[in-house]
């Protein structure tokens, strides 16, 4: 206490100035119209330019819950996506209560579920994804698992909270694609070397395909929907040793970034494989 008030008598004709000062700015604030207009407009661009900077402050701590909010949105509107149903070739429709259908009668095939990613590994031979999402949560084996960007690979593994996922980035990873523009398909793998990049194989030497061409997902890929982007072609070389390009892929997904995916369940994909798997009659 003695020190502030030996701070004020030593400094009392400077303070004491600085008071005089502040008070007559406010006296011409108060009373003169063009002073007040020049005052409320300097303080406006101020607060705005405060109130700016804490928004931003704001919106990054809030940026995890606004993403995956986001990712809830885009769930909600893919599993409204047309490609989501589907009409069997047939002329009388058969209602089966274990498929979910629309207002028009049509027959769902995939549903959609959000997932966080909580473990991703990307240097190894062998890559895994992890999930917080499990079988209480509604995720089956074999389901497909896709980013905002492209795929991201299969469920392995389920708990009750959690599931494992063979990322597209492992060794025995294979997925059924096709060029978009030819229809041709082929067949994605990883070579275990470099992350941002695939292996496209089986595509005949006299199929048409040039650098930046989009691969998807064919209609062969029973967990993946089709048109699914895998990525695009990078390099083309032909295979001295069959008929076949090899062609590198850069992957549309980015495995060093994931956050947040989406699991993609083929509802119907049971009734496919009891069928394939039945022995054929009347042969």
């Amino acid at each position: 206490m003695k020190n502030i008030f030996v701070f004020i008598r030593r400094y009392f004709n400077f303070l004491f100035f600085v008071v005089l000062q502040i008070l007559s700015i406010v006296l011409l604030v108060q009373y003169n119209q063009t002073h007040q207009a020049a005052y409320a407009g300097i303080a406006n661009e101020i607060t705005g330019s405060i109130n700016e900077q804490y928004n931003k402050i704001q919106n990054y701590f809030h940026l995890k819950e606004n993403n995956r909010l986001l990712l809830e949105e885009n769930t909600r509107l893919k599993n409204l996506l047309k490609i989501n149903f589907e009409d069997p070739d047939s002329a009388r429709l058969v209602v089966i209560d274990s498929l979910i259908r629309d207002t028009l009668g049509h027959q769902r095939k995939y549903m959609w579920l959000p997932a966080k990613v909580i473990n991703n590994t990307v240097a190894e031979q062998m890559n895994y994804v992890t999930l917080h999402r499990g079988a209480n949560q509604g995720v089956k084996k074999d389901m497909a698992v896709v980013s905002t960007k492209g795929i991201v690979g299969t469920v392995i593994d389920v708990s009750e909270n959690y599931s494992r996922v063979m990322s597209l980035l492992h060794r025995n990873s294979k997925v059924s694609s096709m060029l978009k523009n030819s229809k041709m398909i082929g067949s994605v793998e990883w070579d275990g070397k470099d992350p941002h990049y695939i292996t496209l194989r089986n595509i005949p030497k006299s199929t048409p395909v040039a650098k930046g061409d989009s691969v998807v997902t064919s209609s062969y890929s029973a967990n993946f929907p089709s048109d699914l982007l895998i990525g695009t072609v990078d390099e083309i070389a032909k295979d001295p040793i069959s008929n076949f390009f090899i062609i590198r892929l850069k992957t549309a997904t980015n495995f060093y970034s994931l956050e947040y995916v989406n699991l993609v369940e083929n509802v119907q994909w049971d009734e496919q494989r009891r069928l394939e798997a039945a022995p054929i009659k009347n042969q």
